[in-house]
């Protein structure tokens, strides 16, 4: 215990530096900085000591010095028994929707159980003679983003199987806005499990205490939950996660703008997967989209992307202040306002539906409704999220 605290100092430190070299600024104090969840080690291992521990993680579940959990706790001599890896694999490369297979990781010897392939939910088998399982992805706060599925059935394995669940928190990037249509439970499914807005404003943490509070998990069962908060943070606190939380995910700027441009995914108009400015840019092969153009290939963590090998023709979107701008359909509404052939707009309109969480979006851009008046018929929804929201707010 006591190299704890001097460890959690160059921890700090180390992000500190790096921060301060991407923006070019001086180094803020510490107060300024989140101290994570995974730096609380004095918090959490006394939970973890004597007992078998099952890893909910990926390629984010680093400490600010790039020091990975599992490796960390294996020093430690924590019982580390297996890894359970969420949609984009255990080491954050696949593409998205790719199917993720069992397997060993080669630097711990530890066995590879995928929660993206055959099951997404821990099965009884795959969790006997684990004590506690802990969860630890950085998550980019909009509700199509399945990290959150996976905790919300792991959670749930966990209260079906009698197993501790234990979260270590990280700041939510979007965790200062809430918006966005809240889920109808007829279009539940892993690109949203629970009824919370597009963008739900919650850390990790904290929607696994809603969830658990609001007894949303199956047959309302309740999970025996602990969550390491974070320290020196708040909701209007600005955040860069340490590492791009997935493939076409791969900084500030396309997680600020995910939640606005995700809605595109089941229309004509590209993303930018297949680009190294993913969810930066948008365009589809119509001229009348833009006048900025470019053209997806297939690639690492982008194989058989939309519109791929075709020029798209859209817009650029790197220099927008998308902190500041927040969750915007104006993207949307301009695609489809640009859009020479309507009728083939939408690629998948069970899809949209499903990110949407609702049918009335698709069928009030059809409409020609404006944002303004597609905003308003959200409202109601929201003031009883909010409500609800502000019950499980650790920050």
């Amino acid at each position: 215990m006591v190299c704890v605290s001097p460890c959690i100092a160059l921890f700090a430190l180390v992000l500190q530096l790096t921060a301060c070299e991407r923006s070019g600024a001086q180094a803020p104090p510490k107060t300024q900085r989140p101290v994570l969840g995974i730096e609380q080690t004095a918090r959490y291992l006394p939970e973890l000591k004597g007992k078998t521990v099952a890893l909910v993680v990926n390629h984010t579940s680093i400490f600010p010095n790039k020091t990975h959990l599992a490796d960390s706790l294996l020093r430690l001599g924590i019982r580390v028994k297996t890894i359970f890896a969420p949609e984009h694999g255990f080491r954050g490369t696949a593409t998205d929707g790719e199917k993720i297979v069992n397997g060993t990781d080669t630097r711990t010897g530890l066995p590879i159980t995928s929660l993206y392939g055959a099951n997404r939910k821990p099965t009884p088998e795959q969790l006997t003679g684990i004590d506690v399982v802990l969860f630890d992805i950085q998550d980019v706060g909009a509700r199509f983003y399945t990290y959150t599925s996976t905790m919300h059935y792991v959670m749930e394995a966990c209260a079906e199987q009698g197993k501790r669940c234990l979260i270590l928190d990280r700041p939510n990037p979007n965790g200062h806005l809430v918006d966005g249509p809240v889920l109808e439970p007829k279009f539940a499914s892993f690109v949203g499990l629970n009824p919370v807005p597009i963008v739900h404003g919650c850390t990790v943490g904290e929607l696994a205490g809603m969830i658990n509070g609001q007894g949303w998990l199956k047959n309302g069962v309740k999970c025996t939950l602990s969550v390491v908060k974070c320290t020196d943070y708040t909701h209007q606190t600005p955040y860069a996660p340490l590492v791009g939380p997935s493939p076409n995910v791969p900084n500030l700027q396309s997680i600020l703008l995910y939640p606005s441009i995700c809605l595109l995914e089941p229309t004509i108009v590209s993303v930018g997967r297949g680009t190294d400015t993913q969810f930066q840019v948008i365009g589809g092969p119509d001229p009348a989209l833009g006048g900025y153009t470019f053209t997806p290939v297939d690639k690492p963590g982008a194989l058989n992307p939309p519109q791929e090998g075709k020029k798209c023709y859209g817009l650029d979107l790197r220099g927008v202040d998308a902190r500041k701008q927040g969750f915007t359909l104006k993207y949307v509404l301009e695609m489809y306002r640009k859009a020479t052939d309507k009728t083939k707009f939408f690629t998948s309109t069970s899809y949209f539906d499903k990110l949407a969480g609702t049918d009335s979006l698709r069928q009030q851009l059809i409409a020609g409704k404006s944002e303004a008046e597609i905003r308003q018929s959200w409202q109601a929804g929201l003031k009883k999220y909010k409500a609800i929201r502000a019950k499980y707010l650790l920050y």
